[in-house]
Order: structure tokens, then C-alpha cells, then sequence
């Protein structure tokens, strides 16, 4: 299993925690989505159960490919490992349309491994992806008892993107990592790995849209950013006196099919104001700073009031268009 980029402090904490010998039984593993925790937390595992049975390491997380632990998991047949996620509604056979939280009914399912010991080595795993998921009150409260006693051997490997959410008494019973955003020379080395057909324009675009985020930027790939820039670009340059560009983009942004589309250009809208500003002095740099904030607002209240996508466009184009002095 490849290690994530990046977050080189936070894996480093936790090798050394594992060299010590004295691991905690709980660790949050906290920061924004799509940026490597839960990845990581999967190599972690892995090395944890490879050192337990005894297996011959290199340093760092490698585990060879030979190694029945990994051979194990990668069957979903380890008997001491457990990775508890939102699971597909019932009835649905693309497994794409996923519960809204994780129940109590499988946090409970956990008893049976607990009752007893761990059967490959001394240690068992628990991961849970994320526990922000975690129905309220039922599963945050059966989680929170088996932190409070936790049975033999176990660690618990709790993902979170919004740690502030979570019932004070788990992140209490937790030791916390920070994994932080990537940045752009990171985002971009990942992304060349991970889309190695993707030309530099679309990379590009993508390492702005996905705010230091691997995973944000995969469900934006394919979409074709790079024309969006271009058609913002030439908004800016040349306005749009008789409506017509702004129209266009608003109405293509406006398709049922592209809401993921209309989704990147809220984030990249402003992001290519700001870069506008940037390059600026005088009265045209507070035109770009105005818009900027202008742009910002647009983007965070057609979020969070569900704003037609057609309007949303035309207004934010708009926006950009007031660049073109």
C-alpha cells in the first residue's frame, strides 16, 4: 500500500508512536477531505499487523506484497481487522447511493471480534470512515464506551473531517493528528501519478479547484476545467457587452449533468479573480479585490441557499466581466 504524500510530520508521529511500544489505543486522525487520512490510516494497519505477526520491515510503512497480512485484508478476510463506513441504501445495486451515517447496528456488530482475542498477533484494528458519520446519538455513544474500555489489543483508527463536530468525550479518549492540505508542488506530483493522461492545462486547473485535496481534485477530473478558465479568461479580457458569453456559460452550468461542473466553477470563479488581482496596482486592483469579495459571497450563499445554477452563473460571470478595464 502506497503511503499518501505529504503530511510527513503526522506520519512520522505515528511511526514513532508504534517504535515505542506504547501505542494509544485511539487516534483521531483529523483534517480536511480527500487529503490521504484514511490511506493512511489503511497502511498503518497493515504495518501494525505485519510487525505484530513478526514479519521482517523495512523502515517506514512498507509492507511487501507477499505478506499474508496484506493478502488478507486486500480478501476482506482478516480476522482482526474491521473498517466500519456508510454502507449502500438497501435495494441499491450500483452501490452508489450510500446510507446517511453509520448506524449503531454496526458499531454493535463489533462485539463478536471484542469477546475475543486477536487471532494473528496481538494486536487488532479498527477503522472507522469517517466518524463524523456516526449516527447520534446511538453509535457515537456505543463507540464512546468501547474508547472508554477498550478491549485487548485494539486500536481504533477514527478518521474525521470536522473534528469540532464530534462528542467532546471522543476526542478526549482520542490523541489527535493533523493532516493538513496539500500543497500545489505536492497536488500537482500526486496528480501527474494519479491522471497520467491529464495534459498540463487540466492539472493545473485542477490543482486550483481542489484546496489542497487529492480526492476534491479526482472528482473533478475529466471535466474539463481548463475551458472554463478559458472562457473566464476571455470574459475578463474582453467583457461581455451584449450578454451573449454569459448566457452561454450559464446555460451549459445549468444542466442537470454538469452540476459537478457548476460545483468547480463556484470554487474557481473566485480563485481566477483572485489571480487577476495579483497581477494588479491602483484602480483596476480594487476593481479585482471588489469582485473578489463579491465572488466569495456569491459562491458561499448559492451553497448554502441552493440558488438556481443558471442565475448563479450569469451573475458570477458578470462579476468577472467587471475586470475587463
Amino acid at each position: 500500500m502506497t503511503l499518501p504524500l505529504g503530511n510527513d510530520a503526522a506520519h512520522q508521529a505515528f511511526a514513532a508512536a508504534m517504535a515505542s511500544g506504547a501505542l494509544h489505543h485511539a487516534w483521531l486522525f483529523a483534517g480536511p477531505e480527500g487529503i490521504g487520512k484514511a490511506t493512511f490510516a489503511r497502511a498503518a494497519a497493515l504495518r501494525l499487523f505485519a510487525q505484530g505477526a513478526g514479519a521482517d520491515l523495512p523502515p517506514g510503512f512498507d509492507v511487501p506484497e507477499s505478506d499474508p497480512q496484506r493478502k488478507l485484508i486486500a480478501a476482506g478476510s482478516h480476522p482482526d481487522y474491521r473498517e466500519l463506513t456508510r454502507q449502500p441504501k438497501e435495494g441499491d445495486k450500483t452501490g452508489l447511493d450510500l446510507a446517511r451515517s453509520i448506524p449503531i447496528a454496526q458499531v454493535r456488530a463489533l462485539g463478536p471480534m471484542f469477546a475475543t482475542r486477536p487471532s494473528m498477533s496481538d494486536r487488532r484494528v479498527v477503522i472507522i470512515d469517517s466518524v463524523d458519520d456516526l449516527e447520534r446519538p446511538g453509535a457515537s455513544n456505543a463507540l464512546l464506551k468501547n474508547l472508554e474500555e477498550p478491549p485487548q489489543g485494539t486500536i481504533f483508527l477514527l478518521i474525521s473531517h470536522a473534528p469540532g463536530r464530534l462528542l467532546p468525550t471522543i476526542r478526549s479518549r482520542c490523541r489527535q493528528l493533523r493532516f493538513d492540505p496539500l500543497g500545489d508542488a505536492t497536488m500537482t506530483s500526486v496528480l501527474e501519478h494519479l491522471l497520467p493522461s491529464a495534459d498540463p492545462a487540466e492539472l493545473t486547473a485542477l490543482v486550483g479547484v481542489a484546496h489542497g485535496s487529492p480526492g476534491r481534485a479526482l472528482g473533478f477530473a475529466g471535466l474539463d476545467l481548463a475551458a472554463l478558465d478559458q472562457a473566464l479568461a476571455v470574459i475578463a479580457r474582453e467583457g461581455d457587452p451584449g450578454n451573449g458569453r454569459r448566457v452561454r456559460l450559464a446555460k451549459s452550468l445549468a444542466l442537470k449533468a454538469a452540476q459537478k461542473r457548476y460545483e468547480a466553477f463556484l470554487d474557481r470563479a473566485p480563485a481566477f479573480i483572485a489571480a487577476h488581482a495579483a497581477e494588479r496596482q491602483g484602480e483596476r486592483l480594487r476593481i479585482a479585490l471588489d469582485g473578489y469579495d463579491a465572488a466569495r459571497e456569491l459562491a458561499a450563499t448559492a451553497r448554502a441557499l441552493t440558488l438556481d445554477a443558471q442565475a448563479t452563473v450569469y451573475e458570477m460571470a458578470g462579476i468577472v466581466a467587471r475586470l475587463a478595464v
